[in-house]
């Protein structure tokens, strides 16, 4: 079945705007003093924002790049996830007021709308009968 071209747009519209955010946050994680001391607030290590900055973009790359396999790109999500998850988890836990924890709820939201077109434009693989 061919892609509709909504979904093919949905797709695009959305992941890039989501690499947009990570890529950002990716940057500023490397970059911004500011960016790091949040980290220590949070109670990481220092290395570790660093490894999730280089993490992060190699996820980007996996999704923006088309010739990337499917189940690639199934595990740079599922690493968005487990990331935006334990990032709110992190400021709650903390106590850090919505502005701090509202980055990651909204960028969960894009990252659910490339997933969703992403799933939708995956051919339908079920297994056949045996």
């Amino acid at each position: 079945m061919k892609a509709s071209k909504a979904f093919v747009a949905g797709f695009w519209i959305s992941t890039v705007i989501f690499a947009l955010q990570i890529g950002f946050t990716a940057y500023a994680q490397l970059k911004l003093p500011q960016v790091a001391e949040t980290f220590t607030h949070l109670g990481f290590p220092g290395y570790f924002r660093i490894e999730l900055s280089w993490a992060k973009f190699a996820g980007l790359a996996a999704l923006l790049i088309p010739m990337v396999p499917a189940r690639l790109k199934e595990w740079a999500y599922a690493g968005f996830a487990i990331t935006l998850v334990s990032a709110l988890i992190a400021h709650l836990a903390v106590g850090d007021e919505f502005a701090a924890w509202s980055w990651s709820v909204g960028t969960g939201v894009l990252w659910s709308a490339s997933y969703f077109f992403f799933r939708r434009l995956q051919p339908d693989v079920t297994p056949s009968p045996v």
